[in-house]
């Protein structure tokens, strides 16, 4: 096995840390307390390559792999969760459905400006009913007259109402199959599209400078070739969705749990008790020792899921691996973090607190611990 990073690899890399140090860290805290969108942050990811990283050139992408994505995210994530989510979001959910099933003309209509960093999109899965359930779709889209007539509300869908916002994609029944059960197909639905409103963003435990809101469609009309993949194939497409997602959350925690852990250890090393720095106690050094060696543990995971799936080889139990495992990584490497901080850390004016919120939905989006679990399960033949 060769666990050496390509030169690639560690370019990108090294350049997604310098702008998490020097543009997106200085304006998180601010952006948190604001709960303001980073416009101006995106705009720069956007000219540096990282609103395309994985899709190719010839679509307006930057060519780079799985491996190299996900490192980009995770240092991201390390500044902020979200602005990292917002990054992640757009590149699993938003743009990728249009890669992986888009005909020509809609990749060049839709991803070329998505890979490019010219507009955000989002994907419609989730409804007030439908979230752990995620085939249990009430939204319907009856096609009359060569057009999609969509009814039905969609609930936390990220990127789907900034200024940038070119649409979503969404899930939606669109007839029956032979055996009675319902068809799932996804559709495209641009942000102008009459009938298609969005309401006020969430107010949110975290993630607070990122985009989240409800969706709702009102006998919204668009065109039949705004189908996306063939009618009827809805649910296995946001299932491989799902899947390719799982890697950027993964990711997305393991950065964040590399920032609590740096804030930790600096705060350790600074914060003085009984004559000598709390580092120096082996409570203390023990907690940073624990956290360090499960983060270490957490990327090989995600590493080897992105590997994987940059080889073309069935990554899906590795992406699921490597989310649940994350994910609560992420919780005790905060946890820990924030108690290093002791009464300091309940204070806003430390990052740890934001941190703290942030953490939680690492457990929850892109599948929670607990189906995470029911499909490792299945895989393991149980």
């Amino acid at each position: 096995m060769d666990f050496d990073l390509t030169d690639e690899q560690k370019a990108i890399q090294s350049l997604a840390r310098e702008f998490a140090r020097d543009e997106v860290r200085p304006r998180a805290e601010e952006m948190d307390r604001e709960e303001r969108f980073p416009y101006e942050l995106i705009a720069k990811m956007a000219e540096l390559g990282f609103m395309g990283l994985p899709f190719p050139e010839e679509y307006g992408g930057a060519g780079a792999d799985t491996v190299s994505y996900a490192l980009a995210v995770m240092e991201i994530a390390r500044a902020d969760a979200s602005t990292a989510i917002t990054m992640a979001a757009h590149v699993s959910l938003g743009a990728t459905p249009f890669y992986l099933f888009g005909t020509e003309a809609q990749k060049q209509k839709y991803l070329v400006p998505l890979a490019q960093g010219k507009m955000l999109w989002g994907f419609g899965l989730t409804e007030p009913s439908a979230g752990s359930d995620a085939g249990n779709v009430q939204t319907k889209a009856v096609l009359q007259d060569g057009k999609w007539v969509i009814n039905g509300t969609k609930a936390f869908i990220t990127n789907s109402g900034t200024e940038i916002s070119g649409g979503t994609t969404i899930t939606a029944v669109t007839g029956k199959r032979p055996d009675g059960s319902r068809e799932i197909s996804n559709i495209i639905v641009p942000q102008e599209t009459p009938g298609f409103t969005r309401s006020r963003k969430y107010r949110k435990m975290g993630w607070r400078a990122s985009d989240t809101r409800e969706l709702s469609f009102a006998d919204a009309e668009v065109p039949q070739e705004n189908l996306l993949g063939p009618r009827g194939e809805g649910y296995r497409q946001f299932l491989s969705i799902l899947d390719g997602g799982r890697i950027s959350v993964a990711a997305l925690s393991i950065g964040l749990a590399m920032g609590a852990y740096d804030e930790a250890f600096g705060y350790a090393k600074e914060r003085h008790a009984f004559g000598q720095p709390i580092s120096k106690f082996q409570a203390i050094s023990f907690k940073l020792v624990d956290m360090l060696t499960q983060i270490e543990h957490a990327k090989l995971m995600m590493l080897r899921a992105a590997w994987e799936k940059d080889r073309g080889r069935d990554y899906v139990q590795a992406a699921s691996f490597a989310k649940l495992f994350a994910g609560e990584l992420s919780h005790r490497v905060v946890n820990e973090a924030l108690q290093i901080h002791g009464g300091y850390g309940f204070m806003d004016e430390y990052p740890i607190s934001r941190m703290y919120r942030d953490q939680k939905i690492n457990e929850i989006g892109e599948g929670t611990n607990e189906v995470q679990r029911v499909v490792l399960a299945r895989l393991m033949g149980l």
